[in-house]
C-alpha cells in the first residue's frame, strides 16, 4: 500500500482484465483506475484505509469469480452534484444488462442531457464498482468507456455469463 500526499492510500491487485489500481480514503473507496499506477508513495500504516482497500480487493475477486453481482462498500467519491448523480443511476442497472446513455439521462431526470451523462460516466472515478460498462448507445454499440473498449466487452461478456 502506498501514500499519496493528500493522505489517500493505493493498491494495485492483479485481475482478469489486467492490473487495477485502487485508491481509499480514511472515508472509503475514492478511485478503480484501470493499470498500474507508478505514483511514489511511502508505506501508509492506517487501519482504516487497510479495511477499505482489502473490502474492495475482495468484492472485485468476488465479482470477477461470479460470485458478486452488487458492490457494498464506502464510498467517498468528488464530483459536481450533475456528475454524483449520474453515479448513483450507475448503481441502479442490474447485473447483466445495459440501459442507453439516454435512458440514463432519464434516470436522474434530464432527459436532454445525453452527452452530459456520457461524460459524467467517462469521469466516474470508481469504474466496475459503479457499473458505467453496463451503459451503451441507443443503437446497441457499445459507445466508450475509459478502460477501452476492449474491457467494456470482457465486463459485459463475464454478467452475460
Amino acid at each position: 500500500m502506498k501514500v499519496r500526499s493528500n493522505g489517500n492510500a493505493t493498491r494495485v491487485i492483479a485481475t482478469p482484465i489486467g492490473k487495477l489500481t485502487l485508491v481509499a480514503s480514511a472515508k472509503g473507496l475514492c478511485e478503480v483506475n484501470f493499470g498500474s499506477d507508478k505514483r511514489a508513495g511511502t508505506t501508509f500504516q492506517s487501519a482504516v484505509i487497510r479495511r477499505h482497500l482489502d473490502v474492495t480487493e475482495r468484492q472485485l475477486r468476488e465479482y470477477f469469480g461470479g460470485k458478486r453481482k452488487r458492490f457494498s462498500l464506502k464510498l467517498d467519491l468528488s464530483g459536481t452534484a450533475f456528475q454524483e448523480s449520474a453515479w448513483r443511476a450507475l448503481a441502479t442497472i442490474p447485473y447483466g444488462q445495459t440501459i442507453s446513455y439516454s435512458q440514463q439521462a432519464k434516470r436522474i431526470r434530464k432527459p436532454l442531457a445525453v452527452r452530459a451523462v456520457g461524460s459524467a460516466n467517462g469521469k466516474n472515478p470508481v469504474a466496475i464498482v459503479l457499473p458505467c460498462h453496463r451503459v451503451i448507445s441507443a443503437d446497441g454499440s457499445l459507445g466508450g468507456y475509459a478502460g477501452g473498449l476492449g474491457i467494456k466487452r470482457k465486463l459485459l461478456a463475464l454478467e452475460s455469463r
